[in-house]
C-alpha cells in the first residue's frame, strides 16, 4: 500500500491552542492584517471558562449563599435548621452555569478564527513547519513565526495510581454527575483550597491535605496561621506532611503523619503542568530547559533567536488568566513585527476567592528583607463594616520600604481581599508610597479602611516627627489661591 503525502499550505502565523493565550494572539494577529491559522485538538473553551476560574467561582457562590442561612438565626428567623439542600440540585446548577462559560468561549474560539480553524493534533517538525493529526487527514502548515499556547494540565503524580479509579483531578472535577458525600483534597494551592471551601459549605465532608506547612502558597506566616484558623473548621487542614493513600474497599484511605481517614473520592489539585510535551519540540530543535519548557525571553516571549514566541500556561510562568492574556497579545504583537518588541510585566497578583479571601499582591514575605521594609497591619475586627458583616477574621499586612515608604507588596486573608489585592496591585505598579495612598479618599463604613489602617501604621513607624496629620496634604504656596 502506498502512502499519503499530507497536504501543504502556508501562512504568516501558527498559532497552537485556542484557550486565553491563544485567543488574544489571534486578536493582535488580526489587528496587524496577517494571515494565521488556529490550531486546537478539543475540547474548545479556555481552562477559566471549562474547568478553572469560572465554575469554581459559581460553586463557592452558590456555597456561600447557603452557608449564609446560619446568619438568619441572629435575626430571630427560626426553623433555620430544619433547611436541608438537594446537594446535586445544586451541583446541577455549578454544572449548568460552567456549561454556559465554556460554550460561550467555544464560540468566540469559532467567531474569531472562522474557517482558520483547524481541529487537530499538532508538533513541530522543524522550527516553523508544523504537522497537524486532522479528522480529515494529516496536513503540512508552513508558518513565518509560530505562536505557542497549548496550556497546561493537572499534575497527576504516579503514587495515586493504585487509586486513579477514585480519584479526578481538577480538570474532571465538573465533568462529575453527581457529588460524593466525602472528599480527600490533595493539595491546597489556590485551587485545591478554593475547591475544598466549596464542597464542605454545600455539605460534603473534606479532607485537605498538603505536604506544605501552610495553604495557598502563602509565605507571611502571620497571614498562614489566620487563614488557617479561618477554614479549619470547614475542613480538616492536614499541613506538613507527605500523604498516604490506598483503596479501603470501595472508598480511598487517605493518611497523612498520624491522622487517617477515609473518603469516597480523591481531589488531585497537585498543581499543573505545561502541554508542551507532545509538541516534539526537542527533535524540531527548539532549546529547553531542564522542566521540557522552550527556554524564552520573559519580556518579548521569543523562544531564543528563533521565530517562535510562547504565552500562556505553556511557558508556566505565572499561570493566570489575565497573565494569559497579557501574554498572548505580547506573542501576537511580536509575531507580526520585524524586531519583537519587549513588554514590561505587571505586578504579581493572586487571589484565592475563599470568603475570606487569601491574597497575595506584589512582593512576598520571603522575598523581601525583613531589616528594610515596614510592615502595616490591620484586623478585621476593628473595622465597623467587617463587624456589621460578621467577618471579624481577618488580617491585612502591607509591606512598604523602610527608607522611602515605597509600597511593595501585600498579604492577606479578609472578605473583600478581592477588592483590596486589586487596588494594592495598581498601587505598587504605580509605585506609590504609603503616604500616597493614604491621602486617597477612604469612604466610611467600608472594608478598604483596613487598607487605610494599614498605611497609617506604617507611616506612623517612617514618619515618627510628622508635622501635619496623616492622610491630609497642605497646600503648596502656588495653589492657596484657588483654594476652594
Amino acid at each position: 500500500m502506498g502512502t499519503t503525502t499530507p497536504s501543504r499550505i502556508q501562512t504568516d502565523v501558527a498559532i497552537i491552542g485556542a484557550g486565553t493565550a491563544g485567543l488574544h494572539a489571534l486578536r493582535e494577529v488580526r489587528r496587524a492584517n496577517k494571515d494565521f491559522y488556529l490550531i486546537d485538538h478539543g475540547p474548545l473553551g479556555t481552562t477559566c471558562a471549562r474547568v478553572g476560574c469560572m465554575p469554581s467561582k459559581s460553586a463557592l457562590h452558590d456555597a456561600a449563599v447557603w452557608a449564609a442561612r446560619r446568619q438568619l438565626t441572629a435575626l430571630g428567623v427560626t426553623g433555620v435548621d430544619q433547611l436541608d439542600i438537594d446537594l446535586q440540585a445544586a451541583w446541577a446548577h455549578v454544572r449548568g452555569q460552567r456549561a454556559h462559560f465554556a460554550a460561550s468561549a467555544a464560540d468566540q474560539a469559532r467567531q474569531a478564527a472562522g474557517e482558520r480553524l483547524l481541529h487537530g493534533r499538532a508538533r513541530l517538525i522543524e522550527p516553523t513547519l508544523i504537522e497537524i493529526e486532522t479528522p480529515e487527514g494529516a496536513l503540512h502548515l508552513h508558518a513565518r513565526r509560530v505562536i505557542i499556547a497549548t496550556g497546561s494540565r493537572p499534575v497527576l503524580p504516579r503514587f495515586l495510581d493504585s487509586v486513579r479509579e477514585r480519584t479526578v483531578t481538577t480538570d474532571e472535577l465538573f465533568d462529575l454527575p453527581t457529588l460524593p458525600r466525602s472528599v480527600g483534597v490533595l493539595g491546597l494551592g489556590a485551587v485545591g483550597l478554593e475547591m475544598g471551601v466549596a464542597l464542605a459549605r454545600l455539605g460534603v465532608r473534606v479532607i485537605g491535605a498538603d505536604q506544605a506547612a501552610r495553604v495557598a502558597g502563602i509565605s507571611d506566616p502571620q497571614i498562614a496561621s489566620r487563614a488557617r484558623e479561618c477554614f479549619d473548621h470547614l475542613m480538616p487542614l492536614w499541613l506538613g506532611a507527605q500523604a498516604r493513600v490506598e483503596r479501603a474497599r470501595d472508598d480511598v484511605r487517605i493518611t497523612a503523619g498520624k491522622q487517617s481517614e477515609t473518603v469516597d473520592v480523591l481531589l488531585a489539585a497537585l498543581g499543573r503542568q505545561a502541554n508542551v510535551d507532545g509538541l516534539d519540540l526537542d527533535e524540531a530543535g527548539i532549546p529547553l530547559d531542564r522542566k521540557g519548557i522552550p527556554v524564552f525571553d520573559r519580556a518579548t516571549l521569543q523562544v531564543g533567536k528563533l521565530p517562535i514566541f510562547i504565552a500562556g500556561d505553556a511557558n508556566a510562568d505565572r499561570p493566570l488568566l489575565h497573565e494569559a492574556a497579557d501574554q498572548g497579545a505580547i506573542a501576537g504583537y511580536n509575531a507580526c513585527v520585524e524586531t519583537p518588541l519587549r513588554f514590561a510585566r505587571k505586578v504579581p497578583l493572586g487571589i484565592a476567592f475563599c470568603a475570606p479571601d487569601v491574597v497575595t499582591v506584589g512582593a512576598a514575605w520571603d522575598e523581601l528583607d525583613a531589616d528594610r521594609i515596614v510592615v502595616g497591619s490591620a484586623e478585621a475586627a476593628r473595622n465597623g463594616r467587617a463587624i456589621i458583616e460578621d467577618s471579624t477574621h481577618g488580617l491585612l499586612r502591607v509591606y512598604a520600604d523602610a527608607g522611602s515608604g515605597r509600597l511593595l507588596g501585600a498579604s492577606m486573608v479578609t472578605a473583600g481581599g478581592e477588592h483590596l489585592g486589586q487596588w494594592l496591585a495598581w498601587a505598587v505598579q504605580q509605585r506609590e508610597t504609603a503616604r500616597d495612598l493614604l491621602a486617597g479618599v477612604f469612604y466610611h463604613p467600608t472594608l478598604e479602611e483596613m487598607l487605610q489602617s494599614a498605611l497609617q501604621d506604617i507611616v506612623r513607624q517612617i514618619d515618627t516627627g510628622a508635622s501635619h496629620p496623616l492622610g491630609v496634604l497642605p497646600l503648596a504656596p502656588q495653589d492657596k489661591a484657588s483654594a476652594p
